[in-house]
Formats: structure tokens, sequence, C-alpha cells
């Protein structure tokens, strides 16, 4: 949206009105409720093509649940030729089954999404977190009796696009980080047993002092000088490692521990993620609060959220 590129705060509200609220739509199934505010968009936006937009949706769904919050879903689709961002929202006192393993949902709030604007579900995501940490804000919004007290919700809450997409917006939990005191055998076990590359490394309080990566871990088996060989066939019994073999449950984490890894603050912009991945080679971006590990970003999950989720 030309708006959210913009650096002034821009209000979910923006994009709807009371004609874009349906109220108490019970009885419905999942599929039929989106239909109706697809319908619903045509009648007062003329989006067209609703029926192949219809399909979009529902192949969004079918990828992964959409409910991501207590009662509340938000199917959403990107779609090429949008010109800016459409919202429909539906209420449900009695509930839609969205999906089979989760409890029915009481507010729908469906997203059209330009295709051309990638960051835009994320944002959405963010200007809703207020409402995405009530577990009470679905049964509340459900029970209005009219489109403008939902209106009335989503404006008073002060739901607005942030100025960029951040860190915070793409990241994930990521794996367990290491103790700084730990052996490296505990390294070698995550490596091998969880299919990991690399692990951050915090001390105490949390606070990233470095990371150790599985090549850093080749690289203490294969020193330099062994791989000056160029063909290492004569090191056929793998010697070296077992060298660390023997020490694993000794040798500290110091022996493969770098403190060079990309790292974002949670506030920065998550564009600068892309560069890590590019310029500094590196496939785990970490993202701190100051020094703290909050969470991390990966190059497959960057890629996932930025073009397909």
């Amino acid at each position: 949206m030309s708006e959210s590129d913009s650096s002034q705060p821009v209000k979910l509200t923006h994009y709807f009105s009371a004609n874009d609220v349906i109220i108490h739509a019970e009885g419905l199934a999942r599929d039929d409720l989106i239909r109706r505010l697809l319908d619903r968009l045509d009648e007062r936006h003329h989006i067209g093509e609703v029926e192949s937009i219809y399909q979009a949706v529902l192949a969004r769904e079918s990828l992964s649940g959409t409910n991501i919050a207590p009662g509340i879903a938000f199917p959403h689709a990107r779609i090429t030729g949008l010109k800016r961002l459409y919202v429909a929202i539906a209420t449900s006192r009695g509930g839609v089954q969205f999906s089979v393993d989760a409890p029915p949902v009481q507010l729908v709030v469906l997203f059209l999404i330009p295709t051309r604007m990638p960051a835009l579900y994320l944002q959405i995501l963010r200007s809703l977190a207020k409402i995405l940490a009530d577990p009470s804000a679905a049964g509340k919004v459900a029970s209005f009796a009219t489109p403008e007290e939902v209106i009335h919700f989503f404006d008073r809450g002060g739901q607005v696009f942030p100025p960029h997409l951040c860190a915070v917006d793409v990241m994930e939990a990521g794996p367990a980080p290491l103790t700084e005191h730990e052996p490296l055998k505990h390294a070698i076990d995550r490596f091998a047993g969880e299919g990991l590359s690399e692990l951050a490394v915090v001390d105490a309080d949390g606070d990233i002092v470095g990371v150790v990566s599985a090549k850093a871990l080749l690289k203490v088996c294969l020193p330099e000088y062994l791989l000056w060989m160029g063909d290492l066939s004569p090191i056929v019994n793998f010697e070296p490692f077992i060298d660390v073999l023997r020490s694993e449950a000794s040798s500290s984490l110091e022996d493969i521990l770098s403190e060079d890894f990309a790292a974002l603050q949670l506030g920065d912009p998550a564009i600068s993620a892309a560069g890590a991945f590019t310029r500094g080679n590196a496939s785990v971006c970490y993202v701190l609060d100051g020094r703290r590990l909050k969470g991390v970003v990966t190059l497959n999950s960057f890629l996932n959220k930025i073009f397909r989720e």
C-alpha cells in the first residue's frame, strides 16, 4: 500500500468501514463465510475475479490454518493486480470452525493483499498485536450488535501500521541456545540430533556471547595445516576427529565459539536481515534487545514470510 510506505502511521480502519462488516454470521461453514465476505467486498469495491480470489484464499488456508489467536481467524491471500489492501470482517456468536484441530472462531478478519506488497501481512499482524494478546477479544467483538461498534472497537484500540517492517515482526523463537560453560559434547549432540548447523551461546543473564557452528567444529577437527594438503585421502581413519571425540566431554565451547555473527535489534528494519544473508553469507540472523537474545531470523523463514506467508 502506498500509505504503508509512508513514515506516517496509518490506522487499520482506514481500509474498511461499517459496510465491510457482517454481524452475527451464524450457521455458516468456513468456506461459505469466506465467499460471503468476498461477495461483500465485490459489491462495495468491485474487486472483480471473485471466484479466482476465493480459490486463492482457500489455497492459502490449505497450507496452514489462519486461526492464529484465540477465537480469531485471519484468512488472506496475495492477489496480483490489487491496488490496495482490502479488509472485510465477520462476527459469529456461535463460532465458525476454521480448523479441525482448533476451537471455533468468533471473529474473522479477511485480508486481500496486493502481491507487490510482500511485507503487508506481517505489518497487519503487528498492528493487531493488542487484539492477538487478549483472549477475550473475539467474544467481546462477537457480542456487538452493530457494524459501527466493531469499527469503534478497532478504532479505539489504536491499531496502526508501523512505518516499516521490523526484525521483531519476522523473527521466530529458534532453537534453545547453549550456555557458555557447557562442554563441546553438548554442541555436537545438538548438531547431530537436531540437524542444526549453528547455535547461539548465552551467559547466565541470557546475553549473547557468540555462536558455535558445525563448520567451526570441522575446522577444529581439520586444522588449517591439514587443509593445505588439498588431498585429504591419506586421513582415511579420521584421526583428527578421534582426538575431538576423546575430549568432547571435557573440552569447552570456547574451542569453536565465534564472536562474529549477524545480529539485529528488535526495532531494526527487517530488510537488514536480507543484507546480512547476502553480504555476510550468514544463514541465521540473531535478534537482540541490547545484548539479550530474543529470537532468530533464518534465511528459509525470512524467504517464506516475505514471499509466501
